[in-house]
């Protein structure tokens, strides 16, 4: 009745309002609806939350029933947020108040570091709160500055700094520019670039998965608003190297390659094979390299039922510039495994005919490799059993439950074990993660031979035969950048955030020089040329990114956060 003029949204709101108290008029808008307030028991992310609204208001509207007698407010406590937006308006007198905050649906559906609570905060007001509005405003703008010298230089940032890789404690250094190379070796000739990897959420999926964002205002999931905000994170970083997953193919084309370009780009793209028009697209800057060769990979096999999904990835062959060896070259490699957690043994599988074409494209004339360089988002966490196939070169997967490989899931919904071999022989790629069609048939006649020459030995061989092909191999001596963990508190660092999860997928890894990480599980092995790691932009934690209500906000418009690192090139 009365409060018919109340959009529907409004009514289920559960964060704050901004109010401006005058004379007569019970409550008027004077900006659009905004986060500046919120309740000090925070709100969950799967609240639904209201749209944009225009600034001109109705100035006559009342509460609703649900803010109930005026006078249940005078006396109320208001607390301000972080990140406050409007409070410092120039009004004559201005309050803050805070709505109830809505029960939780079930416990442990969202990470507890989401429910932030504002310490030092009383319920009961002092006199002078209640007679001095402009004091209380004050304090505001206080707070705020404060706050944002606290968690970023500008409003709804996360400050990230640089790290410098420590030779002599093997450890990483804040340093506070990144140009300040604590890192330098007595060579006369060095190649230094840097490589990012990027997520940079496909629009199409942002809004077939909109469930994932309900944290998020709307108006910050628009393509429009969110590329500018993408390609200003790509200027600012100036990564000589980009790897990005989750372009879309029509955005590719209209505005990211002739964006990416203007910076000084060449940009490679390889579209998904589907329905869902995304790909992997690996540009760099051509006053560094020069492209040898560009090599895409399509994990579908339309005669293989196990490889049944579109995704892709995408290895290059690239040639410093301004070097002193001339058939130098560094392999970078780029993909986006499969999502589902419960698919371990498709992730397998793609991930092995991504080594089998780095294989094919990196090898020298001397038969070593060439530097390798893997970007990506693996739908893994760290230590998983994909992870660390990835890192030690070797998994024996006999007996592994098919959801537990990527370890995205602590208690995987069915135990269905891997089988051995996980894909079959005529997809060509042995279980070392090569491609190998002669030698395969070679194999296949060896053991038609044995079979006829000693036929009582024949199940004894057959066996032998599986319990061997349970072993994964590949050929690489593979480090990650980042270590996944913060050394002082053993608080998991973050790549990925949005309502459902706040976990690490996104990795960069490459091939260490031998003293560059001889710590690591199969540096012992690594040949003396190689990547040194100089440094790299530290990642947050998830508390991190909620005190700027996750990922996408204001500042960064995608679900991922970029990873960036800083390399040296070793000669053999």
């Amino acid at each position: 009745g009365r409060h018919s003029m109340l959009p529907r949204h409004v009514q289920r709101l559960g964060r704050d309002w901004i109010t401006h108290w005058n004379g007569s008029q019970i409550l008027a808008l004077n900006s659009p609806v905004s986060s500046c307030t919120r309740w000090a028991g925070h709100y969950p992310p799967w609240a639904s939350f209201p749209l944009p609204v225009s600034a001109d208001f109705s100035a006559n509207w009342r509460f609703p029933p649900f803010f109930g007698p005026w006078r249940q407010f005078q006396n109320s406590h208001w607390h301000l947020d972080n990140y406050t937006q409007s409070c410092c308006y120039n009004y004559t007198q201005s309050c803050c108040f805070h709505l109830p905050n809505p029960s939780m649906k079930s416990e442990g559906e969202e990470p507890l570091t989401k429910k932030r609570k504002l310490s030092g905060q009383d319920d009961t007001p002092t006199p002078e709160q209640q007679t001095d509005l402009s004091n209380q405003k004050e304090v505001c703008c206080l707070s705020v500055a404060q706050n944002e010298e606290k968690h970023g230089s500008k409003k709804g940032t996360i400050k990230r700094h640089w790290e410098y890789y420590c030779q002599q404690s093997k450890t990483m250094k804040i340093a506070k520019n990144k140009g300040s190379d604590q890192s330098s070796t007595g060579s006369e000739a060095t190649f230094d670039f840097t490589v990012m990897s990027y997520n940079i959420l496909s629009q199409t999926l942002l809004e077939g998965n909109s469930h994932l964002y309900r944290h998020c205002r709307q108006r910050l999931l628009f393509w429009t608003y969110r590329f500018p905000n993408i390609l200003q994170e790509i200027k600012e970083l100036d990564a000589d190297v980009l790897c990005l997953q989750e372009v879309q193919e029509d955005h590719y084309r209209t505005e990211i390659k002739s964006s990416l370009e203007s910076l000084g780009y060449h940009c490679e793209y390889k579209m998904r094979t589907g329905r869902k028009p995304d790909g992997c697209a690996i540009c760099f800057k051509t006053s560094k390299f020069s492209l040898i060769s560009s090599n895409p990979v399509e994990f579908f096999r339309r005669d293989i039922p196990l490889l049944d999904r579109d995704n892709v990835g995408l290895v290059l062959l690239l040639q410093p510039r301004f070097h002193c060896k001339a058939n130098a070259a560094i392999c970078i490699a780029n993909t986006h495994l499969l999502y589902n957690p419960r698919r371990g043994d498709i992730k397998l599988t793609q991930l092995a005919m991504l080594l089998a074409e780095i294989a094919s494209v990196a090898p020298q004339k001397d038969g070593s490799f060439c530097p390798i360089i893997i970007c990506g988002d693996f739908n893994s966490v760290p230590g998983s059993p994909l992870y660390r196939f990835i890192k030690e070169g070797k998994l024996n997967y006999e007996g592994l439950a098919i959801g537990k490989v990527s370890g995205q899931e602590q208690f995987p919904r069915g135990q269905r074990i891997l089988s051995i071999p996980i894909w079959p022989k005529k997809l060509g790629i042995s279980q070392n993660c090569v491609y190998e069609i002669k030698q395969q048939q070679e194999e296949e006649n060896a053991e038609e031979k044995l079979e006829t020459e000693k036929p009582d030995n024949t199940q004894e061989i057959v066996i032998a035969s599986k319990k061997s092909s349970s072993k994964l191999r590949h050929h690489f001596k593979l480090s990650s950048v980042y270590s996944h963990y913060f050394p002082e508190t053993g608080i998991p660092e973050v790549t990925t955030c949005h309502s459902r999860s706040a976990v690490t997928v996104d990795y960069i890894f490459y091939s260490a020089a031998k003293d560059d990480t001889a710590d690591q599980p199969g540096a012992e092995d690594s040949s003396c040329g190689g990547l040194k790691l100089l440094g790299r932009l530290a990642l947050v934690t998830e508390e991190d990114l909620w005190t700027v209500n996750g990922l996408p906000n204001e500042k960064n418009s995608s679900d991922h956060l970029p990873l960036l690192a800083k390399f040296r090139l070793i000669e053999r």
